[in-house]
């Protein structure tokens, strides 16, 4: 049976990030009775707030790591759906800083999961993963089945979360599934840290533009309106979907330097390239 949206009232965490954007902006027309945002930072040049969807939901101040401010959330707001989206993001930070990663994506993954365990309305959890939790595998695209095998903080951090989640059902039957995309790109994104804004940044202003790895690993890339609409067909369908794992992808895949190629080559200019073989794994 489909789970409608429409009349539910709705937490993303992380809703005002670049795939949270998108979904919120996704979810208006399913005509849901509320959807709440969780924020921690305001940036008013962000997608989110050029958009004026800080107009159409309601903002909650929460850090996921605080387990007491999202069980006052999903309560107050009486909460049946919830896509958990909200993680440290960033590759290259985690391992510099492995135990803010860890507690953000682990911890903050099970105070959800608890959250929505105790309340007795909640009809979905969708738990975004990544197919960093595979780790890294000559065979692409991954399957489902595939191992999952973080090799580094990041990836272990996303392994942990994916596994947790698929728990949640097995052992308390709580009605929740688990996402796994590649990298994402789309309006909106001003994280210069990925692969693609960074490089359009670069041309724009014809700076150097830096590869952290060696350029030569490969992953699929998915636009991020697809992803939105990847998150509410699983919402949507729950039933069928819960206790299980997807991969959402392109089929096509591309390394890092293909990327950096066809990203040049579309903007019809050149830029020098500094392949810094130093970050692992991306």
């Amino acid at each position: 049976m489909e789970n409608n949206l429409e009349k539910s009232n709705i937490l993303v965490t992380g809703g005002t990030g670049l795939v949270g954007s998108h979904l919120i902006e996704a979810l208006l027309p399913h005509s849901p009775h509320k959807i709440v945002s969780t924020i921690r930072t305001w940036d008013p040049f962000s997608y989110f707030f050029m958009k004026g969807l800080d107009k159409q939901v309601i903002l909650a101040q929460a850090d996921i790591r605080d387990y007491h401010r999202l069980v006052d959330i999903v309560c107050k707001h009486e909460i049946d759906v919830i896509f958990h989206l909200a993680a440290q993001p960033i590759v290259d930070s985690a391992y510099s800083f492995p135990q803010q990663t860890i507690s953000s994506n682990i911890n903050g993954t099970t105070n959800i999961l608890e959250a929505a365990r105790i309340s007795p309305k909640i009809k979905a959890v969708v738990v975004a993963s990544s197919d960093k939790a595979y780790g890294q595998s000559d065979e692409l695209p991954y399957k489902e089945d595939t191992k999952l095998e973080g090799l580094h903080p990041y990836d272990a951090s996303k392994s942990a979360t994916d596994l947790l989640a698929r728990s949640y059902f097995k052992t308390y039957n709580l009605p929740v599934t688990v996402t796994r995309f590649g990298n994402i790109f789309g309006p909106g994104d001003d994280n210069f840290n990925r692969i693609i804004p960074g490089l359009i940044k670069a041309l724009i202003h014809n700076e150097t533009f830096d590869i952290r790895s060696d350029g030569k690993m490969i992953r699929e890339y998915l636009f991020v309106k697809d992803v939105a609409a990847g998150y509410i067909k699983l919402a949507e369908q729950i039933d069928k979907a819960q206790g299980e794992a997807f991969n959402f992808g392109s089929s096509h895949v591309f390394s890092v330097l293909e990327i950096v190629e066809k990203v040049i080559e579309a903007y019809g200019n050149k830029v020098e390239i500094n392949i810094l073989n130093e970050a692992k794994n991306e």
